[in-house]
C-alpha cells in the first residue's frame, strides 16, 4: 500500500492510461451509485479510481463488483439508529456509527466481497486530509478490510460530525476538505484520460461557507481543518474549472446530475436516495454511446 501527500509527478512510462474520479457528497453520492452500478451492467472497466468520503465508500463496491449494494444497506438500515443518527452522534462522537458501519455491515449485515475486491486489478485510492499538517493524503487501498477500511472511514469522517480517524499516529478527515475533486491527483500518477463522476450538477459554483463561532471551538485543536472549510469553495471552484478546461482537450469525461439533487448529505428519506440513484442510472445510460467513443476499444463485453 501506498502513503503519499505529495502528487507523483515521475509516472511510468508503460502505466495503464484511464482512470475515474468520484466526489463525494454524503447522501448525494446515491447518483454516483447509480452511474457506476451501469458501469458494471456494461462491462466498463478502469485501471485506476479515486474517490472522495462517499465517493470511496461507494466506489469500493465497484472495486468489489456488487452492484445495488450501496441503495440495498441505506435503505434497509436508514431508520436504525445504530447507523446514522444523532444518538449515534452524541454517544460516539460519530453521526456514522463506527462500530457498525466499518465492522457489522460490511462483515455481517451486507458484506463486502473482500476477494473479489482484492482480485480486482483496479487500483483504488481515497483522498484524506491530515488535520495536523494540512493537506491532502492519497491512499491506495488495495485491501477492504482491516486498515483498508479505516481509511475509508477517515475520507468519510465530516467535520464535526465524526471524530478524527487515528492511522499510524496520523489523524485525518474528509478528503473533500483538501482536494473535493482529485482530477489533478490522478493525471500526475499517469492517468491521462479520465471520467469525472460529479453530485453536483455543471453549472454550480459553491459559495463561501460561514465558519461560526461554534465550528471554531469544535474544531479548536486543529485551526487548520477551519482555515481550509473557509476557503474551501475557492479550491472547489477552481477544480470545476480545471475539469471543464480538460473536458476542451478531450481528454475528461464528465457525468453529474441535469440540476441540483434534492437529498442531503445526512438524508435518509428511502424515496429520495432512489430517486437520486435512478438519476445516476438514467444519466449513465444516456452517456453510454459517448462514453464508450470516449474509451474506444478500452471497453469490455458486458457480463
Amino acid at each position: 500500500m501506498e502513503i503519499t501527500n505529495e502528487y507523483n509527478t515521475t509516472p511510468d512510462a508503460q502505466q495503464p492510461s484511464v482512470g475515474l474520479v468520484l466526489e463525494g457528497g454524503g447522501l448525494r453520492a446515491m447518483f454516483t451509485s447509480g452511474v457506476l452500478d451501469v458501469f458494471m451492467k456494461h462491462g466498463i472497466r478502469f485501471d485506476a479510481a479515486v474517490g472522495v468520503s462517499a465517493g470511496v465508500l461507494f466506489g469500493s463496491n465497484y472495486k468489489s463488483e456488487q452492484p445495488g449494494r450501496a441503495l440495498r444497506y441505506n435503505i434497509r438500515y436508514k431508520d436504525h439508529r445504530g447507523y446514522m443518527s444523532w444518538w449515534s452522534l452524541f454517544r460516539t462522537g460519530n453521526y456514522v456509527n463506527e462500530q457498525f458501519s466499518y465492522d457489522l455491515l460490511p462483515h455481517l449485515y451486507d458484506p463486502v466481497d473482500f476477494q473479489a475486491y482484492r482480485e480486482n486489478p483496479m487500483k483504488f485510492y481515497a483522498v484524506c486530509t491530515d488535520i495536523e499538517e494540512g493537506c491532502p493524503v492519497y491512499h491506495e487501498i488495495d485491501d477492504a478490510d482491516g486498515v483498508g477500511l479505516r481509511w475509508m472511514q477517515a475520507s468519510a469522517s465530516m467535520p464535526v460530525f465524526a471524530r478524527p480517524v487515528e492511522i499510524d499516529g496520523h489523524h485525518y478527515l474528509d478528503g473533500g476538505i483538501s482536494d473535493s475533486i482529485p482530477l489533478r491527483f490522478i493525471q500526475k500518477e499517469g492517468y491521462r484520460k479520465n471520467v469525472v463522476v460529479l453530485t453536483q450538477p455543471a453549472y454550480y459554483k459553491k459559495k463561501k461557507a460561514h465558519v461560526g463561532l461554534l465550528m471554531k471551538m469544535l474544531l479548536g485543536d486543529y485551526p487548520k481543518v477551519a482555515e481550509m472549510m473557509s476557503r474551501r469553495h475557492v479550491m472547489y471552484n477552481d477544480q470545476l474549472d480545471y475539469i471543464h478546461s480538460e473536458m476542451q482537450k478531450g481528454d475528461t469525461f464528465l457525468i453529474c446530475p441535469d440540476e441540483k439533487l434534492d437529498i442531503g448529505r445526512l438524508c435518509q428519506n428511502e424515496d429520495k436516495m432512489r430517486r437520486v440513484y435512478e438519476a445516476g442510472v438514467e444519466k449513465a445510460t444516456a452517456l453510454l454511446p459517448q462514453l464508450k467513443e470516449f474509451l474506444g476499444y478500452l471497453i469490455t463485453a458486458p457480463r
